[in-house]
């Protein structure tokens, strides 16, 4: 059995975060394990408050699973603070860890802050260049790649300048565009790759990132090419929000429990 790491903050709801992260490994048959960076108070109307473990414990974590149970690959969510931005590329750079997924966390789906703001360019300057895949929504995009991105043009001139700054691929994503379909824009150093997609008519979007790049992670740790997994973890979280469960006054989880893409498949 492969094994999948996140590196991610711990969601009370349970619809983001480690929990969703789990959740998602588990539907792709692959053995999740986890770095905890943060605790949150939250459930579908928002964050009441957020607290980040100390740097020394979030280290030991990762050590302890390097030493025994290395992961075929890892993704990183919620960090929180430019400290453990900080110590945990440091320990990637020591550890040589394969097939990292970065999902820039910066801002909860209910409009909470996740990340202090000064670790904003600590993420841009230590972690882009160490990434696999990163997999900015458009506001995050905009803040690493130093422009606004408010259209599929703009998406792809994000990603192709996350890729110069030392990414392998990126993949912007389109959910919070102004327009009735949804287009996500894979960047690679070969090419461009468009996703589109009809805007489905829900508010149960909360943890669509975190489950769409533990998605692409669980596909990079079952061996599938990186066009692959992705197309593969766009497809799974479509149908999540298709059938989430409508919990929560606020804006609800994804249904986790949709079948994954079959290894065989594509």
């Amino acid at each position: 059995m492969q094994i999948a790491l996140t590196i991610a903050g711990s969601d009370s709801g349970g619809g983001a975060g480690i929990q969703a992260d789990l959740k998602t490994f588990h539907q792709f048959g692959v053995f999740g394990t986890t770095v905890i960076t943060a605790v949150t108070a939250q459930n579908t109307l928002g964050v009441r408050g957020w607290e980040a473990l100390s740097v020394p414990i979030v280290i030991q974590q990762l050590d302890a699973l390097a030493e025994d149970l290395p992961p075929h690959a890892l993704k990183s969510g919620m960090l929180g603070t430019a400290e453990l931005v900080d110590a945990v590329a440091d320990a990637l750079v020591r550890l040589q860890l394969p097939n990292y997924v970065l999902d820039p966390v910066m801002v909860a789906t209910s409009g909470d802050r996740l990340l202090q703001p000064d670790a904003e360019q600590h993420i841009a300057r230590r972690l882009v260049p160490l990434a696999t895949l990163v997999t900015p929504n458009l506001d995050e995009a905009g803040i690493l790649a130093g422009h606004d991105v408010r259209s599929v043009d703009e998406m792809e001139r994000a990603g192709r300048t996350l890729v110069k700054m030392g990414a392998q691929a990126a993949l912007v994503k389109g959910g919070h565009l102004e327009a009735p379909e949804v287009v996500d824009v894979l960047v690679t150093r070969s090419g461009v790759r468009r996703f589109p997609h009809p805007k489905l008519p829900t508010n149960s979007t909360h943890g669509t990132g975190c489950t769409l790049s533990a998605a692409v992670t669980a596909g990079l740790a079952l061996g599938r090419p990186l066009d692959q997994a992705v197309r593969d973890a766009l497809d799974f979280v479509h149908r999540a929000l298709v059938a989430a469960p409508g919990l929560g006054k606020g804006h609800g989880p994804l249904n986790h429990f949709v079948a994954a893409t079959p290894a065989s498949s594509g």
